[in-house]
Parts: C-alpha cells; sequence; structure tokens
C-alpha cells in the first residue's frame, strides 16, 4: 500500500511556530520589536533540521549565513530602517537563487537555504532532488510536489517558511503550488530580467498566504511600503468580470480536477468575487442560475495548442516550423487580447491532472493549461481551490491582462477569504 500519511509536527490545536507564520506577520512583528529576526531564524532553522529529513525540500542549508543575515536585520531595525519583509525567513529556489533575490533582501528577508529542483538527467521537471533524496508532497509522500520549483513549494506548504522563490517557464511556480496546496504567482513576462533567452521565463513567489504574495509583488516592483495585517475585506459590489474555461478549447483535464477547480469558482460567484461571463458567449454575463454552459458550440473561447511553438523554442530538433510557431503565437496573442479587452480574469483549473507518483508523470504534459500564458506573457497565479478525491490538493488558476498583477492579487487575496482559511492545513502536514 503506498505511504500516504502526513508527519504531523506540532500538537493538534496548537499555535504554529513564529516561522510559521505568515511573512506579513512576521514583518510586523519584527519591525514592532516584539520578536527578533535571529529568533524567527533560529526557529525555522531548528524546524527546517527536523522535519526536513523526511520532506528533502532544501538542497542546502546556510545556518551560519542565515543567523549573520539575520543580526544585520536587527541592526537595521534598531537603526530606523523600515523594511516590509523584515526578518522573514525564506527558500530560494536552486544553488544560485540568491543572484535574483537581491530586492528581497533589501527588504529584510532572511534566506535559509537553497530549495531543491530536478537533479541533472531528470527526466521531467515535476520533479525535486534534495538533501535526502527525492522531495516529497507534503500532502502525500507517495507523490510529487510538482516542479520545478518542488522543494519551494514543498517547504512553504509545510511551513518551513512562509515564502520561497521560484521561477516560471512552463508552470514551474504554478503547478507546484496547486499540487502542494500554495500560493504561486508567475509575474508577466519580461517585467523583470531574465536569463532565458526564449522570453518564456519569469520569476515568481510560493507563499501560503495572498498577503505575502502581495508584499513580494510589491518589494520586487518597487512599492516599499509596509504591509501590515488586517482583517478580510468584503469584496467590492462591482466585482471584476471573468471566464471559466474547463481546458481553453484543446486540453483534456481529469474531471475531477475540473469540478474542484469548477466549485470553487461557483463559490466564487455566488460570493460575489467576480462576476461570470457565459463560456459559451464569452462577451454576456452568465446566467444566473446557469453559469456555466459547456457545451461546444460555434463561438466558444479556446487557444490553439501552445505545445509546439513552446516545445520548438526550447528544443532545437522540435518538428514544428517556425513559421507554425509563429502562426500560434499569434492567433493566440489576438485572442487573448480580445478577451481581456472586454473582462478582468481568466480561470482555469491549475493542473490538469493531481500529483503523480515518484515513477514519473506518463504521456501527460501537466502544463497543459499553463505554458500558453509563458508564451503570452500574461501574469497568473495558483490558488488553492480544494481537494481531490486522491486527498491531494487543486488548484485555481487565475490569468489577467499584461502588467494587472496588482489586479490579479487583490481578487485572489478576495477569493482566500472565500475558500480559505489555507494556512492551518498546510502549516503542520508534514
Amino acid at each position: 500500500m503506498p505511504d500516504r500519511s502526513p508527519i504531523t509536527s506540532e500538537e493538534p490545536g496548537s499555535q504554529p511556530p513564529i516561522s510559521a507564520r505568515s511573512a506579513v506577520s512576521i514583518a510586523s512583528a519584527v519591525r514592532a520589536g516584539t520578536v527578533r529576526a535571529v529568533d524567527v531564524t533560529t526557529d525555522a532553522l531548528d524546524r527546517i533540521e527536523r522535519l526536513d529529513r523526511a520532506l528533502s525540500a532544501f538542497a542546502e542549508v546556510w545556518d551560519e549565513r542565515a543567523l549573520e543575515c539575520a543580526r544585520e536585520v536587527d541592526a537595521r531595525i534598531d537603526a530606523g530602517e523600515h523594511l516590509p519583509l523584515a526578518g522573514v525567513p525564506i527558500g530560494v529556489k536552486g544553488r544560485h537563487g540568491l543572484r535574483t533575490a537581491g530586492p528581497l533582501l533589501a527588504a529584510g528577508c532572511v534566506p535559509v537555504g537553497a530549495t531543491s529542483v530536478p537533479g541533472p538527467g531528470t527526466p521531467w521537471q515535476t520533479w525535486g532532488a534534495g538533501r535526502y533524496g527525492r522531495t516529497v508532497n507534503p500532502w502525500r509522500r507517495d507523490r510529487t510536489p510538482g516542479g520545478s520549483s518542488a522543494g519551494s513549494a514543498a517547504a512553504v506548504g509545510a511551513g518551513l517558511v512562509p515564502l520561497a522563490t521560484g521561477n516560471d517557464g512552463a508552470g514551474s511556480v504554478r503547478i507546484p503550488a496547486a499540487w502542494c496546496g500554495v500560493v504561486g504567482l508567475k509575474v508577466t513576462n519580461g517585467r523583470f530580467p531574465t536569463t532565458d533567452p526564449t522570453g518564456l521565463m519569469a520569476p515568481g513567489v510560493l507563499t501560503r498566504r495572498v498577503a505575502d504574495a502581495a508584499a513580494y509583488w510589491g518589494v520586487m516592483a518597487g512599492d516599499t511600503r509596509p504591509r501590515t495585517p488586517e482583517p478580510a475585506i468584503p469584496p467590492e459590489p462591482a466585482a471584476p468580470t471573468a471566464l471559466w474555461s474547463p481546458d481553453l478549447g484543446f486540453a483534456s483535464p481529469d474531471p475531477e480536477v475540473v469540478a474542484v477547480a469548477h466549485a470553487a469558482t461557483v463559490r466564487l460567484a455566488e460570493a460575489g468575487v467576480v462576476r461570470l461571463l457565459d463560456s459559451e458567449h464569452p462577451f454576456r454575463l452568465a446566467d444566473t442560475e446557469h453559469p456555466f454552459r459547456l457545451a461546444d458550440t460555434e463561438h466558444p473561447f479556446r487557444l490553439e495548442d501552445p505545445a509546439p511553438a513552446w516545445l520548438a523554442l526550447r528544443s532545437p530538433d522540435a518538428d514544428p516550423s517556425p513559421m507554425a510557431t509563429v502562426h500560434i503565437r499569434a492567433v493566440n496573442d489576438r485572442r487573448l487580447a480580445a478577451l481581456f479587452d472586454r473582462t478582468r480574469l481568466l480561470l482555469t483549473p491549475t493542473a490538469p491532472t493531481p500529483p503523480h507518483g515518484h515513477e514519473g508523470p506518463g504521456d501527460r504534459y501537466s502544463t497543459a493549461l499553463t505554458w500558453a500564458f509563458n508564451l503570452s506573457g500574461h501574469p497568473a497565479i495558483s490558488i488553492p481551490a480544494g481537494f481531490g478525491p486522491d486527498g491531494c490538493p487543486v488548484g485555481l488558476h487565475l490569468v489577467a491582462a499584461h502588467g494587472r498583477e496588482a489586479s490579479l492579487l487583490a481578487v485572489a487575496e478576495a477569493a482566500e477569504g472565500v475558500l480559505g482559511p489555507w494556512t492551518p492545513a498546510t502549516c503542520t502536514r508534514i
């Protein structure tokens, strides 16, 4: 029988340790002087030492460097600096992740280690190789956490750190976020520098709370005003319009995954977080009693399958001609531009399948619903939608127009108030 049981790190009903709280809460406490960054970092390192042997989320842990950094943060706070992410312990994706973490360190984050990524020669990217072997999903140890930001998602989902960096070239932030039950933000392609010559890769972040992803975005975008913990804000009466698509017109997601993401979308519509468009006629508001008529018609929203174009850009030996790649991108860009001229959001399941086992994904691409937006460059976020029949999390994927990260995060934060809370369940599950 597969090993499905989680390892719990706290007694039921106990309060999570300081390092397992939200990034916004930690930073607020460090700025106020009610806790020191050194104490938060020590707690996080102790937690990693106790729990990571089962999880293998980290490839390296930087004990001495982290404590030195935490002491520097405390000194900066004592000197009167206003650090929006003061004392927040973070994981950085891969052994070279610090290269892109400069703004986060300047904002007061304390990097505690490099999170796992797929090892050399790994034939699939939904996997991670950490210090103690393969990285496991915090919800089911016989399942992968997804990838390639595998360790970042697992570490955040298990409460080892409240925030970890990632990057996303086809879904590498959003897919592990969905499978580990956390929040995963991919920013607009080209918004920040990248070493990817194809332009498909964009930075991203994994967190347990949307407010923490918003704090990351504020720091990266240059808005360093501190965020403080606030009660949930009811959605505005004029909710943004949104279109639900179970498959983008070409994918074949599992019905169980679609059902969970669809149910979450219905709840958001019923709560007034979004106003749904008719899926058969995307520029008309849906019938409130029957908002999802998904039968094929001559005018449903659909994209061209991005797989040939994406593979041609990343794989020199791919078959599609340059003209075929140009055609796919042009058609999808035109359809998405028309959609976002008339509505604020596109909603889909994040991944077409539940997390697979450690033997590999089989023949199906877990990127089927995400990589179109690496080609088009749109910002997107995965938020927890619920759980599938296998007990693993399912993600709801929200996509917005270019440069609309703030709007995307605002809707996601309102959704968290309806679909959450997420943190208590995930921070004690390994």
